[in-house]
């Protein structure tokens, strides 16, 4: 946590230092539309933009590893009954399909 902070903090001075060194205004263009702002606010929404996608082009592994960790969590569940009732702990899970035959 606390390199975090350190780092955040340096980024932040980073960043601050930057825009006193380029107060300038430039016109931004896209499509037909223009506006002036300052480099910095241009050069911060690029990154943002950029961060952004990066996180979500990684969405989906995230939902992919999630739903195979859930699914090996529920598989490591069923292993343990099994293995507690081949130990005699417990009574063996019933047969699907009712009681058994007689």
């Amino acid at each position: 946590m606390k390199g975090t902070l350190v780092l955040l903090v340096l980024v932040l001075a980073v960043v601050a230092a930057f825009a006193v060194q380029n107060p300038g205004f430039i016109t931004v263009w896209f499509l037909n539309f223009s506006w002036s702002t300052s480099l910095l606010v241009v050069i911060v929404s690029a990154f943002a933009a950029g961060a952004l996608a990066g996180w979500l082009a990684g969405l989906p592994g995230y939902f992919r590893r999630r739903g195979e960790t859930m699914s090996a969590h529920k598989r490591i569940q069923e292993l343990e009954i099994e293995t507690a009732a081949l130990k005699g702990k417990i009574a063996p899970p019933a047969a699907p399909g009712g009681e058994g035959k007689r």
